[in-house]
């Protein structure tokens, strides 16, 4: 199972949310860059980076971060929030991204994305399949759309999406552990599927328990920042 820590940044700082929620915010670093840095040293190799505020405003916000990370480590960085257009895409390549993640364009401008699918292929354009009660949330989680779960991963699995970030909202940044029974039935319905599990990672029982369920891989950040988590605990993990 692949580790993938995550950076979400607010004001170019590392911080953490609960359940979506901006107004429920910890920081955890003013140097993302050192953060990345960190987990490179450890030995991971991949990083989910998240542009809060450019998912609110509906742009990419820190495209210096991006560059940061992407010049000054080896990490593979995925990227997201703020990805609204062809210009957002082209900016977030050239700034050192191998992968993006959509997930409001996804549901606010499926042709713009369908279209990202097709000019970069699957590998590099990865599903956000933000799920609030069964309905994908858009806009930094500040909004929820009329789509479900289901036909929403249904639809981009026939356009060729073969990666699909799927966060539990109402279980991000609580530590109370995964949706495993969620990621369960999809598995069971799209077992090609390379699905990425994301939220309420506690432990490293969890992330156990998530392997055992045959997660491909996983994205956690607020276990490792409060130290339930340390990095030399998941050396079975990248090794």
């Amino acid at each position: 199972m692949e580790i993938i820590p995550a950076i979400d940044l607010i004001d170019g700082k590392c911080v953490r949310l609960s359940q979506g929620d901006y107004g429920r915010r910890n920081v955890y670093s003013d140097s993302p860059l050192e953060v990345a840095k960190s987990f490179e040293a450890a030995g991971i190799r991949r990083l989910h980076l998240v542009d809060l505020d450019g998912a609110k405003a509906q742009h990419i916000v820190h495209q210096g971060v991006l560059e940061q990370i992407c010049g000054q480590t080896s990490l593979i960085v995925d990227f997201g929030g703020g990805l609204k257009s062809d210009e957002d895409l082209r900016i977030a390549f050239e700034c050192g991204a191998q992968m993006v993640t959509g997930g409001s364009i996804a549901v606010k401008s499926p042709a713009v994305f369908e279209s990202w699918i097709k000019a970069y292929g699957p590998e590099r354009i990865i599903l956000g399949a933000d799920v609030s009660e069964g309905r994908i949330a858009v806009s930094g989680w500040t909004e929820r759309s009329e789509l479900d779960l289901w036909s929403f991963l249904e639809d981009y699995i026939q356009k060729g999406i073969s990666k699909v970030i799927c966060t539990d909202i109402s279980r991000d940044g609580m530590l109370k552990g995964p949706a495993l029974e969620l990621y369960a039935k999809i598995l069971a319905k799209y077992p090609e599927l390379h699905l990425i599990a994301s939220g309420g990672v506690s432990s490293i029982t969890d992330l156990d328990d998530l392997k055992a369920a045959g997660l491909p891989a996983v994205i956690f950040g607020k276990a490792l920042y409060e130290g339930r988590i340390q990095l030399k605990d998941l050396n079975k993990y990248i090794c």
